[in-house]
């Protein structure tokens, strides 16, 4: 559609068809109440003030269940299957999930992978330091050794299902991947989870648009404080190969110590 972002995930298209259904609803509904508006005003400027009756017969209560009944077709028969077909969707057998980590703070994103090993370490709140360990992940856990931890840079394969379990550290953040159709709130004290598959790399993107500096964003869209206009990430898409390659460059150094002061 072209005045909706570029498409890069798998789930999208059926998003933006659900939008375009709500959008053409609601669009035919404030064309007629308009049009019922701009009626009424002409008859009450062709009458007497004090000649004015009150409206008579049934219509009024047939508008009224016609809009009922639309709101719940399109509850029932467009969105709810969409939304079901999505919470149900599971990745193929050979293909398991990628799990990552995102803390969200003031005013930036925390992005935590599990490392070759494929399991989170330990993360304990009274060890979060926003210079060596913004996280507080426990380096006497040895699942945390191969842990890598970086901020407002998510990097993810295309063609992949992408799992991310959200927490925040202050207040209400909303991650929001606008080309992946992705948006949740992240709420104090609970686990928000997103699932999505990009189908298009970063290098795709670019050549799509013409534009070599052009890549995909992470945006913080829930008023989150002064610094809001400054939370800002970005998601980098690779081919398989490419990502697999990136996880061994960015694997943590065994010999370095995380605690120097």
């Amino acid at each position: 559609m072209p005045f909706m972002p570029i498409l890069a995930s798998e789930h999208g298209a059926a998003m933006d068809s659900l939008l375009l259904w709500v959008h053409l609803f609601v669009g035919v509904i404030f064309l007629f109440f308009l049009t019922i508006g701009l009626i009424a005003l002409r008859r009450f400027r062709e009458s007497n003030a004090g000649e004015r009756q009150p409206v008579r017969g049934k219509w009024p209560l047939f508008v009224e269940i016609g809009v009922v009944a639309g709101e719940l077709a399109l509850l029932f028969f467009v969105s709810t299957p969409i939304w079901l077909s999505y919470a149900a969707a599971e990745a193929p057998a050979d293909q398991e999930p990628l799990e990552i980590r995102v803390v969200a703070q003031q005013f930036l994103w925390n992005i935590h992978y599990p490392g070759e090993d494929g399991v989170f370490g330990t993360t304990r709140i009274e060890l979060a330091n926003d210079v060596t360990n913004p996280i507080g992940l426990d380096h006497d856990d040895p699942a945390a050794a191969d842990d890598i931890v970086n901020s407002n840079n998510l990097v993810v394969p295309v063609n992949r299902p992408i799992r991310i379990q959200m927490t925040t550290k202050d207040v209400i953040h909303s991650f929001y991947l606008p080309e992946m159709r992705v948006k949740r709130d992240i709420i104090p004290g609970m686990v928000s989870t997103v699932v999505f598959t990009p189908t298009m790399t970063t290098a795709q993107l670019q050549e799509l648009t013409g534009n070599p500096e052009r890549g995909f964003e992470i945006v913080c869209s829930q008023l989150c404080g002064l610094g809001h206009y400054r939370m800002r990430g970005y998601l980098l898409v690779l081919e398989e190969d490419e990502f697999e390659q990136w996880l061994i460059d960015n694997a943590p150094d065994p010999d370095f110590d995380p605690f120097w002061s």
